[in-house]
């Protein structure tokens, strides 16, 4: 290296060790200022992680200053979001306002927010485990547009994940890592922060070892950064053989508590373990206390040396694994205390931090404080040229085009979810652009949920071309599949949070990578809740997805067992950023497709869940009456009820012939008795909770669509609500006007059998819903 290579790198070091600096002094003060000087109003402690940002400090101001180039993606480990702050207040992205509300109303969000922050932030973190996994996924969408000609290669970024090594406990990570092995990830990085330390205790001294064995065995390269430079200076002089081995044996627990006791207790220590062996007395001696502490402690995450060189080295498409081993609150006087999680620095731990760094009183917020003015305008100046200052901001896509209508599948008897496979399979071979921005994926369920034929159509995405081998062999097979770029299928294995996890990416498409995906994912409606956190954290960064869940209920007959379900309708309803429909008809699903296609591209649109069934029913004759737009605000009368009539059933689902069949043979008992067919709970539901909120809003709402879609009955009329899931889905409907109800519905399963057995102990059956009605309407 020349002179002035050497030159040039001696200031880069020194740079991001005053960036390591600065950004440890701002996460600290701003986790401080909400704590202890911030006016607490309710008394409540506001929390922070000052340890947890502090053994971070290092390695994100060598990735974000050094190593991060304009397309890179970076998922940040939850409990250092204070640093992520940090970062783009000196990028001038990021306002002192928002640090000193951080934790409160409209200031900096606990853990960082897609949504909520006023920052570039590239994925939601803060349930542990998911922001690491959801990068190999994104890695993965950002092939299949290159693959298809949506990106240019030239254009595409490195997905980083930053994680506390708490996080390699969740069994979510080590699914991601055999699915991306399966699809040949690249592109990725994932930066451990080892330190060691979780929330209730420090990490298993015997599992280090595993992690390496654990991603090498999945094809990643692993860098595992232990050593700073410090420490490698040291072990290569007399003694520091033994010194190193010392290191090497020494438990996580006794490390850090030495950490924490300081340079004193090092030294005892040590003597105490090798003082015996040769030159080590003397290789001890040659550093004060303050010289040791720091000697030992100079792991290879605080290093920036080891750190820029190690993110120089792994250049290549090759995914990787660092290792970085750290402190946990790594130059605060809470450094290694077993209890330092969420511990606070007091007051005058924070003014002792404050002076070591030179910054006056009443300057704690100005970003170079401390600095001097020419020291300030160079490190400003080189926070300015760094790679990430020119970082890609959010670029939405045009909306793809809808067709006008979707066809309706032929068929005197359907069921919903041979009509979706149908209607799926009529867009991708009709030519219309949206066929080619759909994307499918399903947990190995593919063929039992009707995707079979549009996979037959467009075939499965594979980077490298994949022949049919049966196909190839002349063997018979009602699937056709082969692997090439082109194709439209991500085949996934049996793991719903790594389904969720690739819906989260795919629905993120628009934002990261500038081009538009119309993710389509299936699953067996139970297993919903298998997925549940990572299905909640897709749709909390507002990720844009079509799930359709089938076979649902018990109407799934003689499978039974775990397999029904129960409660997935409520989930759908209570799901932020997800709306849910349960269409009866074919006709209806046609409708509610499009409509779902739509609203995933719109502004203030979301993600959509349709609740299918297997179950073939006879599909109704329509009178003319144009149900259709009431049935995309979530209901419309399939039997309109006469004008002040005392009673009208209630449905959502395949439980339709049932409910058709009761309504025969009452109608003649109860002259005008309705039949309302429920499409939407979930937008029942919420038109009718808007229109109450608003009233304490000042803000006047017209009728909701349940309250119009009931007018026709008299105030005192009966309901009975009918569908194959919790009896609470629509039992809530008797307090739009203060109506009684008899909700029928399943609050236990697990029993296998044909549909009249099922039905009948289950009291979804004609019978059933007749008693009901003469209960709540006759007094039987």
């Amino acid at each position: 290296m020349t002179p002035a290579e050497n030159a040039g790198t001696a200031d880069l070091i020194a740079s991001l060790e005053a960036l390591d600096a600065r950004l440890r002094w701002l996460a600290s003060w701003t986790i401080h200022h909400a704590n202890h000087i911030r006016e607490s109003r309710d008394g409540l402690k506001v929390g922070g992680h000052q340890a947890s940002c502090a053994s971070m400090t290092a390695i994100m101001a060598v990735l974000y200053f050094h190593a991060l180039k304009p397309a890179d993606k970076v998922a940040v480990k939850p409990h250092a979001g204070p640093v992520l702050h940090a970062i783009h207040y000196l990028l001038g992205q990021q306002s002192a306002d928002q640090l000193q509300r951080f934790r409160g109303l409209g200031g900096a969000q606990s853990y960082p927010s897609r949504t909520k922050d006023s920052i570039p932030v590239d994925f939601s973190t803060g349930s542990v485990g998911l922001g690491v996994a959801v990068t190999a996924f994104a890695s993965l969408v950002q092939d299949y547009l290159i693959a298809h000609g949506e990106l240019a290669q030239a254009d595409a970024g490195r997905m980083v994940a930053l994680m506390g090594d708490a996080e390699l406990d969740e069994g979510n990570i080590y699914e991601a890592l055999i699915e991306g092995y399966k699809h040949d990830v690249r592109n990725c990085w994932w930066i451990i922060d080892y330190n060691r330390q979780s929330l209730d205790a420090t990490t298993a001294d015997r599992m280090f070892r595993r992690f390496d064995d654990i991603f090498e065995t999945c094809g990643w390269r692993v860098m595992t950064l232990k050593y700073g430079k410090r420490q490698l200076e040291a072990f290569a002089r007399p003694g520091g053989r033994s010194l190193q081995e010392w290191i090497d044996s020494c438990p996580n627990a006794d490390f850090a508590a030495l950490t924490y006791q300081g340079g004193e207790a090092w030294r005892a220590r040590l003597l105490s373990d090798i003082g015996k062996k040769p030159h080590v007395p003397e290789l001890l001696a040659s550093y004060d206390d303050d010289a040791l502490a720091a000697l030992m402690t100079n792991l290879g995450g605080h290093c920036i040396e080891t750190l820029v060189e190690a993110f120089d080295g792994a250049q290549d498409e090759q995914p990787c694994v660092f290792i970085a081993y750290t402190i946990k609150g790594f130059g605060l006087p809470l450094a290694g205390h077993k209890d330092n999680h969420a511990g606070l620095m007091n007051p005058s731990q924070i003014d002792a931090l404050r002076e070591s760094m030179n910054i006056p009183l009443g300057e704690e917020w100005a970003p170079w404080a401390g600095l001097g003015d020419n020291a300030a305008a160079g490190l400003k100046s080189f926070v300015e040229r760094s790679p990430f200052a020119q970082h890609r901001k959010d670029t939405p896509a045009a909306p793809v085009p809808v067709p006008a209508r979707l066809t309706v599948p032929d068929g005197a008897e359907q069921s919903t979810q041979a009509a979706f496979g149908r209607i799926l399979l009529d867009i991708a071979k009709s030519g219309h652009p949206l066929g080619d921005r759909i994307v499918t994926t399903s947990p190995d369920v593919t063929v039992s949920t009707n995707l079979g034929a549009f996979v037959n159509q467009r075939g499965l995405f594979r980077r490298q071309e994949l022949k049919d081998v049966f196909a190839g062999a002349k063997i018979p097979s009602a699937q056709k599949w082969s692997g090439h770029a082109a194709g439209q299928h991500l085949e996934l294995g049996i793991a719903e949070n790594n389904l969720f996890l690739m819906l989260t990416a795919l629905g993120l498409s628009s934002s990261l990578f500038g081009s538009r995906l119309i993710p389509v994912v299936t699953v067996y409606d139970p297993f919903i809740a298998r997925g549940l956190d990572a299905l909640n954290y897709g749709c909390y960064q507002d990720a844009r997805f079509l799930l359709v869940a089938t076979p649902s209920g018990v109407t799934l007959g003689p499978e039974g067992g775990a397999h029904q379900s129960i409660s997935s309708p409520l989930i759908g309803m209570g799901q932020p950023g997800l709306t849910y429909f349960e269409p009866a008809y074919a006709d209806e699903l046609a409708l509610i497709m499009r409509w779902a296609f739509e609203h995933m591209q719109a502004e203030e649109g979301g993600s959509v869940y349709l609740r299918l069934s297997t179950r073939s029913v006879p599909q109704v004759a329509r009178d003319g009456y144009d149900w259709e737009a009431d049935a995309l605000k979530g209901g419309y009368w399939l039997k309109r009820p006469s004008e002040g009539a005392d009673a009208a059933i209630v449905f959502t689902g395949a439980i339709a012939p049932e409910v058709l069949d009761a309504w025969q043979q009452l109608v003649d008992d109860i002259p005008g008795l309705g039949l309302l067919n429920v499409t939407s709970a979930d937008l029942l539901h919420r038109g009718w909770s808007a229109r109450l909120a608003a009233r304490w809003t000042g803000n006047a709402l017209s009728q909701s669509h349940i309250e119009e879609l009931l007018a026709p009955l008299a105030p005192g009329a009966g309901l009975v609500t009918v569908v194959d899931g919790s009896p609470s889905t629509l039992s809530w409907l008797g307090a739009v006007r203060g109506q009684r109800v008899s909700p029928l519905g399943i609050d236990r399963f697990g029993q296998t059998g044909d549909l009249p057995d099922l039905y009948r102990i289950y009291r979804l059956d004609a019978e059933a819903i007749v008693d009901a009605a003469a209960e709540l309407f006759l007094g039987a």
